[in-house]
């Protein structure tokens, strides 16, 4: 039998192998013995190679192609302190030699009580546990090793008698162990929903079990008996400081009772009650910061050893009291807020108030924004009682479809296929199907981060777009079964009267994508997306959205007008539920329209007030070496290039609207004063008119008034500026010179994050 180990020839090799195609193989490794063998000369090349140092371009790395990118990051981070987790100057610096059971002062008490409140708020922040609760050398005595009851989860294992009696530890103890039970349902109901840990907040508990095995009710009973405690002890202690240490406990009381409002999702008041009896803690709580005495050996950034981490031990993170403070605050006051989500109106208010709720400034922290979606679709209920059906049904009965046949129940137990109601049923719930998902994103959505919201909204405009779709060809199917009698409207290419049909599923799909397509070019402003020199386009194309959904909603009242006419024609008895949904969905229409009215408006004159500092060089383009304008274009319109209606405009058409190039000054500076009286018009209406019924806003009316009132305000903003604008320029004819300069604020400093108005100054 042959061998094919050796002895290959040299033509099979050169038959089998293409040398060309395969690189050499490596040189072998020398070996150590060679170099202790007589006739080797070692040379010392320090200052060859220092020379051939010289030679690379500055960022130009030599790297030899064995030497992979582990071995790289591994040769950085060996005995580098602030790589090397394991690098320490000596063996004592490894362990933290805090003792736990030393007695502690009663202030001491309440600065360590304290100094873990601005830990776990830094933790809701943002921060990783490691970095802030898992910092302090009680909370390390406590969860280490992992504690089966509670009588484990104590500061010393298996104690003596003569311990057990420490006042003060005691006090601490109940109060760590409520914040640490408290903080497992927080990281729990986080997890359990959309978030983003990137930007959101961090979940990993490092292998640390946060008590999710003792019962909540068993720490409770221990957060009373350390009040009882505190009681008896007010002949030992100052007043304020007893009085101090028991408002601490009762936060902690409080806060578990709220993290568990999820147990009377059908009681709105008992899930607000915690909430609401922890805000009114917090001012005596603030009042007695003072009194407290910080012990900062009591937290190590050494313990950070001690977790399963990859990362190597980071600084503390130390947030102030203040901060933490109104941090807490927020929380307990939005986390009261929110449970006003439970008392259902309509599907209308729900998304007003999830809009609102979420638009805040500052945005509620993370675990309230997850409360919200738990509320929302918990077990695929909403909130806690509603199928999805019904909040569907619900919304459109308010936009498109106000007392209509295709939202009959009884349609459901027609059994003829030849019934126009079977397939009335049929084809409804298939197009509930498909729009589910979609409708129920645009609420997910509004959970998030607000950066998080425009990123997602970029996306699931393309499944409304392929919703339309589908809605067109449900709508024709009923429409030919139902035999449904069409309206006589002017065409709009040349006026001459054609039929048009209700087409209310299409119609309550393209109502929706507008709706978003706007929201999107909006939440640009609000994030800084845009340059300023990029304003007068981007308003100029939310005037174009906007004029696309005044062109819908007017199409959509034309048929409910005429179902109200049909409804009460004289022929026909009264029906009060049905005319109650004809007036709710005619206060939707009004409420549609006037809101895309204003967004015309003072899209249309802040356009072109933009337009004019463009001209007049008060608004500057930066330079931009590696794009121009056509590119630009592209980018920003990259989220509605797949968008087939409203049709996305054209480079040119959006250059000329944007320009205006064969307009004066002047005249566009007056155009835009007429654009501006209208939203002026539009925004006091909403303000002196509307109530929440009106506005579709029960429950979160403050709020959705208040945005008004702050648009009513960047339309005053604008008027100054437009008028500062005319003067210099009615000055500038007698000197010659234009002698103002704008200045262009971020988002935060405007009276609305979507309307950035620029401020006119004089330059003397």
């Amino acid at each position: 039998m042959a061998d094919f180990g050796i002895g290959v020839p040299d033509e099979i090799a050169r038959l089998s192998l293409d040398q060309d195609d395969y690189p050499p193989p490596p040189p072998p490794p020398p070996r150590l013995a060679d170099a202790q063998a007589k006739g080797v000369i070692p040379v010392d090349i320090t200052e060859k190679f220092a020379e051939a140092v010289k030679t690379l371009a500055p960022g130009e790395l030599v790297k030899d192609g064995f030497f992979t990118l582990f071995e790289s990051v591994a040769a950085l981070e060996i005995m580098d302190p602030k790589m090397d987790s394991g690098c320490v100057e000596s063996e004592e610096d490894l362990e933290e030699l805090y003792d736990v059971s030393r007695p502690l002062l009663p202030e001491e008490v309440l600065g360590i009580i304290d100094q873990l409140l601005c830990h776990e708020m830094a933790w809701h922040m943002g921060y990783p546990l490691s970095q802030t609760l898992f910092t302090s050398v009680y909370v390390e005595s406590l969860l280490m090793p992992a504690p089966k009851n509670l009588s484990q989860a104590d500061f010393i294992r298996d104690r003596q008698d003569d311990l057990s009696q420490e006042s003060m530890l005691v006090i601490l103890r109940a109060y760590c162990l409520g914040m640490l039970k408290a903080c497992g349902y927080v990281n729990e109901r986080i997890r359990s929903e959309h978030f983003y840990e990137e930007e959101d907040f961090v979940t990993n508990t490092y292998s640390r079990n946060l008590l999710t095995n003792i019962p909540t009710e068993s720490i409770r009973e221990t957060i009373v008996e350390a009040q009882k405690l505190v009681s008896s002890l007010s002949e030992q202690l100052r007043d304020d400081i007893a009085k101090a240490l028991d408002l601490r406990l009762q936060l902690r009381y409080y806060f578990l009772n709220a993290t568990e409002c999820l147990d009377h999702i059908n009681e709105p008041d008992l899930a607000r009650k915690p909430w609401k009896e922890a805000v009114a803690l917090l001012p005596d709580i603030k009042a007695s910061h003072e009194l407290g005495k910080p012990v900062d050996e009591a937290f190590s950034a050494k313990l950070q050893r001690k977790l399963a981490s990859t990362m190597p031990p980071r600084p503390i993170v130390q947030m102030g009291f203040e901060d933490a403070f109104s941090n807490l605050l927020r929380l307990f006051k939005d986390g009261a807020g929110l449970v006003d989500v439970l008392n259902y109106t309509n599907s209308q208010c729900l998304q007003t108030f999830v809009c609102t709720f979420q638009a805040k400034k500052p945005q509620p922290l993370v675990f309230v924004r997850t409360l919200l979606q738990t509320f929302l679709f918990n077990e695929m209920e909403f909130l806690g009682s509603m199928s999805i059906r019904q909040i569907m049904d619900d919304d459109f009965s308010i936009v498109a479809m106000p007392a209509s046949s295709r939202l009959d129940r009884a349609n459901d137990e027609i059994e003829v296929v030849s019934d126009p109601r079977f397939v009335m049923s049929q084809q409804m719930e298939l197009f509930r199907q498909r729009a589910a998902q979609p409708f129920l994103d645009v609420l997910r959505t509004f959970c998030q981060n607000r950066c998080r919201v425009r990123r997602t909204l970029c996306h699931i405009i393309r499944d409304w777009e392929n919703l339309q779709v589908d809605a067109e060809e449900i709508d024709q199917i009923i429409q030919a079964r139902t035999n449904e009698r069409p309206v006589m409207q002017p065409s709009p290419v040349d006026g001459s009267p054609m039929e048009t049909y209700s087409l209310p599923l299409s119609s309550w799909t393209y109502l929706y994508k507008l709706r978003l397509m706007e929201w999107i070019v909006q939440l640009g402003f609000e994030l800084e997306v845009y340059q300023p020199d990029e304003f007068a386009g981007m308003y100029w194309y939310l005037n174009y959205l906007a004029k696309w959904r005044v062109q819908h909603t007017e199409r959509i009242k034309t048929f409910i007008i005429r179902r109200v006419e049909e409804s009460r024609h004289p022929s026909r008895a009264p029906d009060p539920a049905v005319d109650r949904q004809l007036d709710r969905s005619l206060a939707f229409i009004r409420l549609s329209l006037l809101d895309a009215a204003v967004t015309w408006e003072l899209s249309d004159a802040l356009s072109c007030l933009y337009t004019v500092l463009a001209r007049l060089n008060l608004v500057k383009t930066p330079p931009r070496p590696y794009a121009n304008d056509e590119l630009r274009y592209e980018l920003r319109m990259r989220p509605f290039a797949p968008i087939g209606l409203p049709v996305l405009p054209t480079f040119e058409n959006f250059t000329t609207g944007t320009a205006q190039p064969d307009v004066s000054t002047p005249d566009i500076l007056e155009y835009a004063e007429r654009a501006l009286a209208g939203a002026i018009r539009g925004f006091k209406t909403f303000s002196s008119n509307f109530t929440a019924e009106d506005a579709f806003s029960v429950g979160s009316h403050e709020r959705w008034s208040t945005s008004m009132k702050n648009g009513l305000k960047s339309c005053f903003a604008t008027g100054i500026a437009i008028i500062a604008v005319q003067k210099a320029l009615q000055q500038s004819l007698k000197t010659g010179e234009l002698k103002i300069k704008a200045e262009v604020p971020t988002p935060d400093k405007c009276y609305h994050n979507w309307w950035v108005v620029p401020k006119i100054t004089p330059v003397q």
